[in-house]
């Protein structure tokens, strides 16, 4: 299979591929649309078993910006960057300049971030070899760490959707979270405020027990996390969290996290709908740390500050589009992922005609 025929494909506008001899820097860098603007997307580092594991993973969360930044209304296009590589034993401030001059070769078409495996230290370096860099901190523009910003989204649509399947508020809810990492801390904080009870499980132990004792949480293995009788699983580690595999076991009514690519694969969006869950599309209930990063660009571009309220409006709105697709879905009987795919890829074409 070519990539041109590869279903992740989608119609990317390009990918291209780097290699820095000096620095040992393998990049892929996906941009699925500039139809809105410019590709906007984060930079992972991951130590993927193969190049073609890259470029998949780079052109499915390419694709997910594009659907995110549409759904979040925003002037920005989707792209992502990988980084073939262990963020633990391989990184070095040289491969990240590296990074950046790859960067810098698109001429403003892509803009990259943090992601799984990359530092705000990591981004400094690239910074140095473009401009092209949003997530910093020292300047006017800075929006700061897009975490809480995520979680506070991801918070108000676990909330409507609980409002939605549930007819209830939060108190007294179970939500069973799979990752505590920094967006899942803050959503568990958030939800233990609000009076649900939770569940957790990650694989670091010193951030499991920070959030139980923070929220009074109980801790699971790993994997028991999807056995949990809770009226929310919230995904919040990495993709491909709700598989033929693990669907059956979910006991909860609803899934809503804040992880890209939840659904292992298209197909899953229907097994979920046809089991009676009420699904939040991943791509519009997580889009609360773009909006703050398109808050840093657009300031940026604009050579002035950081506009808090600007961030605020585009959340409130964010929560309204996902309002719309989950009554939509309802009203249509028809999975929420597909619904939410159609308005996004209207959105995508509209700017584009």
């Amino acid at each position: 299979m070519t990539l041109f025929d590869s279903p992740d494909f989608e119609g990317h506008e390009g990918v291209h591929a780097f290699f820095d001899e000096k620095t040992g820097l393998k990049s892929i860098i996906a941009i699925h649309s500039t139809a809105r603007g410019p590709a906007a997307g984060g930079c992972r580092m991951w130590d993927y078993s193969s190049a073609d594991a890259a470029i998949t993973d780079a052109l499915r969360l390419s694709r997910g910006m594009s659907y995110k930044n549409a759904m979040a209304e925003l002037d920005l296009g989707g792209g992502k960057a990988v980084i073939i590589g262990d963020s633990r034993s391989q990184k070095t401030p040289e491969l990240f300049e590296a990074f950046g001059r790859a960067v810098d070769s698109l001429n403003g078409k892509y803009w990259t971030a943090e992601d799984v495996g990359v530092s705000p230290a990591d981004l400094e370096s690239t910074r140095k070899t473009t401009r092209f860099v949003a997530g910093l901190e020292g300047h006017a523009a800075a929006s700061g760490d897009p975490s809480p910003v995520t979680a506070e989204g991801v918070f108000r649509g676990v909330r409507l959707c609980v409002e939605r399947a549930l007819n209830r508020d939060l108190n007294g809810v179970h939500v069973a979270i799979q990752g505590v990492g920094h967006v899942g801390a803050y959503l568990a904080e958030k939800l233990h405020a609000a009076g649900a009870r939770l569940t957790i499980a990650d694989v670091n132990q010193p951030a499991l027990e920070a959030v139980a004792a923070k929220t009074g949480a109980q801790i699971v293995p790993t994997d028991a996390i999807f056995d949990v009788e809770a009226d929310v699983f919230a995904p919040c580690a990495l993709g491909g969290a709700i598989s033929a595999a693990t669907l059956p076991r979910l006991k909860a009514k609803i899934i809503a996290g804040a992880a890209n690519n939840q659904l292992a694969d298209a197909t899953i969006g229907h097994a979920v709908f046809e089991r009676g869950l009420l699904y939040a599309p991943d791509y519009v209930i997580n889009g609360g740390g773009i909006i703050n990063v398109a808050g840093e660009i657009r300031a940026l571009e604009a050579g002035g500050s950081f506009d808090g309220d600007w961030v605020a409006t585009k959340l409130d709105r964010l929560a309204l589009t996902l309002a719309e697709v989950i009554d939509q879905s309802i009203a249509e009987k028809r999975p929420a992922n597909v619904v939410a795919d159609e308005i996004a890829r209207a959105r995508i074409a509209s700017a584009r005609a």
